[in-house]
C-alpha cells in the first residue's frame, strides 16, 4: 500500500510536470486505481469510491461543454471584475518592447539552449580598433580631478575630438555618417570612459541613448532623417532630450507640459503647429544642445488634426536657437560636472513637421519613450557603472595587495577580505549583466523588463563595490585630490541611482509590474479575453487560456515541490553546461518555478490590488532579477571558455544571487496577506528547509585571493578599461601590485635572516625600504636586479599610497588645481 502511494503521488507530480491533458489524466488514474488497485489488493469497494471521487472532476473537466458551463464562464465574470484597469499610458509601457531571457524565466523552466544560441559577445576589427586608439586617446585628455577643478567641463579639446571622430554617431548607420556601431560597443565604449571621466562618458552616452538619434532612427520621417543624422553623426549638432519636469519625475507620463494644435506663421507663411509651454530640469547636455527633443502632452481643442482632442504624448525636434526657447543655467549634480540644466518655453510655435516622425505620430510618443529607453536603459547605466566599478577594484585590489599594517598587507586581514570578496563578486555578475543585456539589443531585442533589471542591479552593485572599496582603503579615501581615484565616484554613485528612472520606482513598479503581464504566458490573454465584447466569443477564447494557465501552474507547483524535495537533483539541467554549474542551473530552474507559482498565486488572491502592494511587487521582483543575473553570469562563464581561475568568481556571486531569490521568496510569504496560502506555498517551495546559503568564508577567501594575485583571471575581471600612464597614482599602484609577488618571495627567502635577527624587518614605510634594500644588497642577500624590484616597488607604492594636500586658501578655485 505504501509501494502504490508513493507511485500514485508521483505519477501525479509527473503528469502536472507533464502538463497532461484531462484524458491522460482520466486514463492514468484508472491505471493506478484497477490496475494498480489490484496488485496491491485493494478492496474493490474502496476502488470504485476512489474512481468516482477521482474521474468526476477529472471528466468535468475534460467535457468542455460541462467545463465551460460549471468553471469557465463563472470564473470569466470573476476575472472580470478583479482584473486591474490599465490606463492607456500603462498599456503603451506593458506592450512596449519586447520580452526574451525574462519570459523564459517566467514560465518556470526555462530554455537554456535560447541562452546558449546567442553567440558570445565579439568586436569587428574596426570596432576594436575604435576603442584602441580613439577611446584610448580621450580617456587620456580627462580626468575628474581637472574637470571638476580646473575647467567644469571637458576640456574644449575634449569636445573637438569628441564631434570630429565620431563618438556622437555610433549608433547612427553608415549611410548617414554615423558608425553603426553595435550595442556591446557602445557599451564597451561607455565602459571604458566611464573608468576615466565620468563627464566624458556622459557626454557620449546621451546621445546615443534616449535621444533624437534613437528617436529617428526608428519614427523619424525620411526628411528628418537625412536632415538630422549627418549633422548629429559629425558632431555639428548636439542633441538632448528634456522628458522630466519639476511636477512630473518619476511619474513622466504625467508631464504638464502642453502643446496646442494650431495655425502659426513660420518661414513666412502660415503652417500648422503647435503652441508648446514647457518646463524642463535635469536635461543632459541641455546647456550645451543645439536640438532640443522635448516631450510634451499634445491637445486640438479646434479638431485641426480631426481624429482626437486629446492626442497623447507627443515628441518634437527644436533647433534651441528657436525663437522662445529658453536653455536656463546649469544645474550641479554632487560635483560631477557633465553639462546638465533646465529648458523651458511658453506659447512657442513649432510647425508640425517638427513632431518625430510628423503629424502620424502625434500622441504617440509615450508608446516611442518606452520602447527607445529600453534599449538604452539596458545599456547605459550598466555601462557606466560597470566602468567605474571595475576601476574601483583595480585600485583597491592593487592597494591592499601591497599596502601594510601590523607588518602585513592589508588584503591578508579577514575583515578586508570579507570586503573584496564582495566587490570581486559582485563585479564578475555586474560585468555579466552589461553584457547579455548589450547581446540581447544586438540580437534586435527591446527588451523593457530585462534593462530595468540591469539598470536597477548594476547600478545597486556598484554602490555596494565603491562603498566597499572605500571602507578598505580608509583615510586616502576620503581625502579629495587628483591622487584619490573613488572620492569622485562615491559623491556620484547616486546620480546612477535617480536617473533614467529612480530604482526604488525601477524595483516597486517596473519589473514585476511591467513583467507579470507582459512576460507572463497567459495574462495578456486572459485580459484580452475578459474583454471580448462577443460573449461567447470570450468564454471560447478564456476557457482556452483559463485551462492552459492552470495546467502551467500546476505544473509549476509540481516542479517546486520536487526540486525542494530532491534538492534540485530531479530537475533538468543542460547537458552543454559545465559540471561545476550544472546545479547552478537545475538551483534556477528550481526558483524560477516557485517564481511563476507565487506569481499566479500572488495575482490570484490579491487580484488587481496587487499593483498597489509594492514590497510584494518588489520582492517579486527582486526573484525574477536574481534569476536573470545567475543566468548573465551562467552564460559568460560558458562563453569565456570555463575559466578555471574563474570560478570563485562563478561561485560567489551565484551562491549570493541565490540566496538573495531565496530570501525575497520567504520575505514575500511572511508578509502575505493570506496566511494558509502563504503556508502551503512555503511546504510546495521549500519542504525540506532553506536550500540556499550565502557564500562561505573559504569561498571568500578564494575571490579575495584572486583579486590580489595578477595575471589572467584579475585581468578578466577589470578587462577593458582605462589604465592611466606611469605617474598617475591609479597607474602607480598597477606598478606596484605587479611587484608585490616578487617582493613577496623575496621577504620570504630572507626570513630565515630576519628571524635570527642577522637581519632588521622589512620596514611598514615604503619610503625606508630603499636604505633596507641597499643593506641587503650589501650583505651579498640579493642581487642588484632584485635590488631594483624593491626600490622600484617602494617608488610605485609610496605614490599610491600618498594623499594628496593644498594651500591654505584651497577653496579659491583657482588653489584648488595646484596640488602641493
Amino acid at each position: 500500500m505504501i509501494i502504490w502511494l508513493i507511485v500514485f503521488i508521483a505519477s501525479a507530480l509527473a503528469l502536472m510536470m507533464a502538463r497532461a491533458s484531462a484524458w491522460v489524466w482520466l486514463a492514468a488514474e484508472a491505471v493506478l486505481i484497477f490496475l494498480g488497485g489490484a496488485v496491491v489488493d485493494i478492496d474493490w469497494p474502496i476502488r470504485v469510491l476512489l474512481a468516482i471521487l477521482l474521474f468526476t472532476p477529472t471528466l468535468v473537466v475534460a467535457i468542455r461543454s460541462v467545463r465551460q458551463s460549471l468553471i469557465t464562464r463563472p470564473a470569466l465574470d470573476t476575472f472580470a471584475m478583479m482584473a486591474p484597469r490599465m490606463s492607456d499610458t500603462e498599456r503603451d509601457a506593458i506592450e512596449a518592447g519586447t520580452t526574451w531571457w525574462d519570459a523564459e524565466l517566467f514560465s518556470g523552466k526555462p530554455d537554456w539552449d535560447r541562452l546558449f544560441a546567442l553567440p558570445a559577445p565579439r568586436l569587428t576589427p574596426e570596432e576594436q580598433a575604435f576603442l584602441d586608439q580613439e577611446v584610448e586617446q580621450l580617456c587620456a585628455m580627462v580626468s575628474d580631478w581637472d574637470t571638476s577643478v580646473k575647467t567644469q567641463d571637458l576640456p574644449q579639446q575634449a569636445w573637438k575630438f569628441i564631434k570630429e571622430r565620431g563618438f556622437l554617431g555610433m549608433i547612427i548607420p553608415r549611410q548617414y555618417g554615423g558608425k553603426e556601431f553595435s550595442a556591446y560597443m557602445h557599451s564597451q565604449v561607455v565602459m571604458k570612459l566611464a573608468s576615466r571621466s565620468s563627464a566624458a562618458a556622459i557626454a557620449v552616452m546621451v546621445p546615443n541613448s534616449l535621444g533624437p538619434a534613437e528617436l529617428l532612427l526608428h519614427y523619424g520621417t525620411e526628411a528628418q532623417k537625412d536632415h538630422y543624422l549627418p549633422r548629429l553623426a559629425r558632431g555639428q549638432e548636439i542633441p538632448c532630450f528634456a522628458l522630466t519636469s519639476p511636477y512630473a519625475g518619476s511619474d513622466a507620463a504625467a508631464i504638464p507640459d502642453i502643446g496646442i494644435v494650431c495655425k502659426g506663421r513660420y518661414e513666412g507663411r502660415e503652417t500648422l503647429g503647435f503652441r508648446v509651454t514647457w518646463s524642463k530640469r535635469y536635461i543632459t547636455l541641455a546647456p550645451v544642445a543645439t536640438v532640443l527633443g522635448l516631450a510634451f502632452r499634445a491637445r486640438d481643442p479646434h479638431g485641426l488634426l480631426g481624429y482626437a482632442m486629446e492626442p497623447g504624448i507627443t515628441c518634437a525636434l527644436i533647433p534651441t536657437d528657436h525663437p522662445g526657447v529658453v536653455t536656463g543655467r546649469r544645474h550641479w549634480p554632487l560635483n560631477a560636472v557633465f553639462q546638465n540644466g533646465p529648458t523651458e518655453g511658453t506659447d512657442v510655435f513649432i510647425p508640425m513637421d517638427w513632431v518625430i516622425g510628423g503629424v502620424a505620430q502625434v500622441g504617440r510618443g509615450w508608446r516611442m519613450l518606452m520602447e527607445c529607453l529600453a534599449a538604452g536603459r539596458a545599456i547605459s547605466l550598466p555601462s557606466s557603472s560597470v566602468g567605474f566599478s571595475k576601476m574601483a577594484v583595480r585600485g583597491t585590489s592593487a592597494y591592499a595587495a601591497m599596502r601594510r599594517q601590523f607588518k602585513i598587507e592589508i588584503g591578508k586581514f579577514e575583515g578586508v577580505q570579507e570586503a573584496l570578496a564582495r566587490m570581486g563578486g559582485h563585479l564578475y555578475m555586474m560585468d555579466a549583466t552589461r553584457r547579455l543585456s548589450a547581446l540581447a539589443v544586438d540580437a534586435g531585442e527591446k527588451p523593457s523588463v530585462i534593462s530595468a533589471i540591469s539598470k536597477y542591479h548594476v547600478t545597486e552593485r556598484g554602490r555596494m563595490v565603491v562603498n566597499d572599496g572605500m571602507d578598505v582603503i580608509g583615510g586616502k579615501g576620503i581625502c579629495m585630490g587628483p591622487g584619490n581615484f573613488l572620492a569622485r565616484v562615491y559623491q556620484q554613485i547616486p546620480i546612477a541611482i535617480t536617473v533614467e528612472g529612480a530604482n526604488i520606482l525601477t524595483r516597486c513598479l517596473i519589473i514585476f509590474g511591467q513583467g507579470a503581464i507582459r512576460c507572463h504566458p497567459y495574462v495578456l490573454q486572459e485580459l484580452a479575453a475578459a474583454s471580448e465584447e462577443d460573449r461567447e466569443r470570450a468564454v471560447q477564447a478564456f476557457d482556452r487560456v483559463l485551462f492552459a494557465h492552470l495546467s502551467f501552474a500546476a505544473a509549476n507547483a509540481a516542479r517546486s515541490l520536487v526540486g525542494g524535495i530532491s534538492g534540485g537533483w530531479l530537475l533538468p539541467a543542460p547537458s552543454q553546461a559545465a559540471h561545476a554549474t550544472r546545479r547552478y542551473y537545475r538551483a534556477v530552474v528550481h526558483l524560477s518555478s516557485a517564481f511563476a507559482l507565487l506569481t499566479d498565486v500572488s495575482m490570484a488572491v490579491l487580484g488587481g490590488t496587487l499593483k498597489f502592494r509594492e514590497r510584494i511587487s518588489a520582492r517579486l521582483g527582486d526573484v525574477l532579477s536574481q534569476l536573470y543575473l545567475v543566468s548573465a553570469v551562467l552564460k559568460r562563464f560558458e562563453d569565456e571558455g570555463r575559466q578555471e581561475a574563474d570560478q570563485a568568481y562563478v561561485d560567489w556571486s551565484v551562491q549570493d544571487a541565490l540566496n538573495r531569490a531565496q530570501e525575497a521568496i520567504v520575505e514575500t510569504l511572511h508578509n502575505f496577506p493570506n496566511r494558509p496560502v502563504a503556508l502551503l506555498l512555503r511546504v510546495l517551495i521549500f519542504p525540506l528547509g532553506l536550500p540556499y546559503r550565502k557564500p562561505s568564508d573559504l569561498l571568500g577567501t578564494l575571490v579575495a585571493k584572486a583579486m590580489q594575485t595578477p595575471g589572467a583571471s584579475r585581468d578578466r575581471l577589470v578587462a577593458d578599461t582605462y589604465v592611466p600612464g606611469e605617474g598617475d597614482p591609479l597607474a602607480c599602484g598597477e606598478l606596484a601590485f605587479a611587484l608585490a609577488p616578487v617582493v613577496q618571495q623575496l621577504e620570504q627567502r630572507l626570513k630565515p635572516e630576519i628571524k635570527e635577527e642577522r637581519l632588521p624587518p622589512m620596514p611598514q614605510s615604503l619610503r625606508e625600504l630603499p636604505a633596507w634594500s641597499a643593506l641587503v644588497l650589501q650583505r651579498g642577500l640579493i642581487s642588484q636586479q632584485e635590488k631594483e624590484v624593491l626600490d622600484a616597488f617602494a617608488h610605485y607604492g609610496d605614490l599610491s599610497v600618498q594623499v594628496d594636500d593644498f594651500a591654505a586658501d584651497f577653496d579659491r578655485a583657482e588653489n584648488m588645481a595646484e596640488v602641493s
